[in-house]
């Protein structure tokens, strides 16, 4: 009986071999990258100050601030505003970071033919 498809001896050619040793190993960095991105915090600002959060890597809040000078009771809404303003700006840092770690990773598949 003769053998279809596959390739001969049952292992994979050269190339294919240093393709998955490459995906094996981009993988082991993008996992890296994740913790370090989950251990970092980022702080943002809104209201020229008035109101710091800081966030985890894991968007999760673990400091808000608040400067007296933003409490008014009579203009809750500026205060709503501006806390999620900083919350976002925040998150969006995050993401930014995150953008760039897996830029950094994935810079050079761009000729990849999938």
């Amino acid at each position: 009986m003769s053998k279809r498809g596959g390739f001969p001896g049952g292992g994979m050619p050269g190339n294919m071999n240093n393709l998955m040793k490459q995906a094996q190993r981009m993988q082991r960095q993008m996992e890296e990258n994740q913790k370090n991105l989950e251990a970092s915090e980022y702080t943002a600002k809104a209201g020229g100050g008035a109101v710091e959060v800081t966030v985890t890597g894991k968007k999760e809040i673990k400091s808000l601030t608040l400067s007296p000078d933003v409490v008014d009771p009579d203009d809750i809404e500026m205060l709503q505003d501006l806390i999620v303003a900083a919350i976002n700006e925040a998150f969006s840092q995050v993401d930014s970071a995150s953008g760039e770690a897996m830029s950094k990773l994935t810079g050079g598949l761009g000729g990849l033919p999938f």
